[in-house]
């Protein structure tokens, strides 16, 4: 292990659990570059203007080097192997050995400047989503900048003006360079280090992925049905929590580069929309949520006081996003009678079993044969069971003794007793049902006799539809 300190002086070697050192060019700065997918802890920064960091969830932070007053950074774009979850490996592009690529962090006011090397198959560039920027510092391949050749280094140079939230990706090839897993994050920290001063700073991006079970290789042409949706490339269970300290202010960033929107629900809690990769929100246009919809293309920043002790839940709130590897045709056979059909399958294929007449809750108890490299839909488990979830889910696991910048795993919340919702053993009453349930919009289905329906058709709107 190699200290920080040895890292900016110019030593080539360990940075960090997983992360290792790719030298380039005697001018350029270090490439270093990350192997694990666990969250690492927040980079302290060695030099240059205080911040208070962020931690990237399943993610890390890139180092720099400070070269006369300029903060210099090297990233690699480059095919990488990115583990979504335990049993599951995507074959992705990326930077630095992992998609997404690592946060860079800087203050504002900061001049920065990052060698971009290619070392992917095709041309490439990066745009700096959100930054205000010369034009052609903005990297749009063909509009301010030719495309990065294979094999070549290009240099970014701009100020870092306003503080806040923003990301990286291509402008080029971007269908499948997207699709492959090109993204980033970006944080530009306050001068002020007690403006907008909270105690934990979560950062991710959420991505999408459409990979057939038993391969390693996203399709890039899908445009709708995807059936992996990540929190920084993992899925559930293979996604960290967020541990944090019961009474901490807390801050979670996220950015959305997959196809559709999503809406992102924490449970326990209520926030606030404190940021936008516009920049901050001003306090008088707040106000309580514990929902917030994040759109293409964009980032939102959620504040918390941490109040209540309790592992709670932190999920897309589109119930197939919180699924893994799902099949998109398979009917629903909830209600049907398999026996007499089983019963001849059976007897065509000795390992046939019935799924589906009573909702899709069994098929996470099978443990049935699935292809290598591939997941179940619900393969996650809590001290009570089953999660029954997937795809974009984690926790917020709030504890009294979570020392201040202790970001490891408490394990699962030890309830007090009585607080947890139990089984009622006493008798039970027979349920009432009224014979003119729903009235006449929607007459009972025990009602007799025929049911008349009047049909008046409304005048003097010809023409509409």
């Amino acid at each position: 292990m190699v200290s920080r300190r040895d890292f900016f002086t110019g030593a080539a070697a360990l940075v960090g659990a997983g992360m290792v050192s790719r030298v380039g060019a005697a001018s350029l700065p270090e490439a270093p570059i990350m192997e694990g997918a666990a969250t690492q802890a927040p980079l302290i920064p060695p030099n240059g203007r205080p911040y208070n960091p962020v931690v990237t969830l399943n993610g890390w932070s890139l180092p720099w080097r400070m070269n006369n007053g300029i903060k210099e950074f090297h990233l690699v774009a480059e095919p990488v192997v990115r583990e979504l979850a335990p049993g599951m490996k995507a074959n992705l592009w990326g930077y630095n050995g992992q998609s997404p690529g690592p946060t860079i962090e800087v203050v504002e006011g900061d001049r920065v400047r990052i060698f971009v090397t290619n070392k992917l198959p095709e041309h490439t560039s990066v745009h700096w989503h959100g930054q205000r920027l010369p034009n052609g510092m903005d990297g749009v391949t063909g509009l301010t900048q030719p495309g990065i050749k294979p094999g070549k280094t290009f240099v970014y140079e701009f100020v870092a003006k306003r503080p806040g939230t923003f990301m990286y990706h291509p402008h080029a090839d971007e269908m499948t360079q997207m699709a492959m897993g090109m993204m980033g994050f970006w944080v530009t920290h306050p001068k002020n280090r007690d403006f907008m001063k909270v105690d934990r700073d979560f950062v991710f991006l959420l991505s999408n992925y459409d990979i057939e079970p038993g391969s390693f290789t996203p399709k890039v042409n899908t445009m709708l049905d995807f059936n992996l949706f990540t929190f920084n490339s993992r899925v559930f269970p293979g996604i960290d929590s967020m541990n944090v300290r019961q009474g901490d202010k807390v801050r979670i960033r996220f950015g959305n580069l997959t196809m559709t929107n999503h809406p992102i629900h924490l449970h326990g809690h209520e926030f606030f929309v404190t940021g936008t990769d516009g920049g901050w929100t001003r306090p008088e246009s707040r106000w309580p949520e514990v929902t917030t919809d994040v759109a293409v293309g964009q980032m939102r920043a959620i504040e918390f006081e941490a109040t209540d002790l309790g592992d709670w839940a932190f999920h897309c709130h589109k119930s197939h996003h919180t699924m893994n590897a799902m099949g998109h045709n398979v009917p629903t056979m909830i209600g049907a009678d398999h026996r007499g059909v089983a019963q001849k399958i059976s007897k065509l294929v000795p390992d046939y079993m019935v799924m589906g007449e009573r909702g899709m809750a069994d098929m996470g108890e099978m443990e049935m044969p699935i292809p290598d490299n591939t997941l179940p839909m619900m393969g996650g488990q809590g001290p009570f069971g089953g999660v029954e979830m997937g795809g974009m889910f984690t926790v917020v696991k709030v504890r009294k003794d979570q020392k201040p910048g202790d970001y490891t795993d408490p394990g699962w919340y030890k309830h007090p007793t009585g607080t947890v919702a139990y089984e009622w053993t006493g008798e039970t009453p027979v349920p009432v049902r009224s014979g003119s349930a729903g009235g006449q919009s929607m007459p009972s289905a025990n009602s007799t006799g025929n049911i008349e329906m009047t049909v008046r058709k409304p005048t003097g709107h010809g023409g509409h539809h």
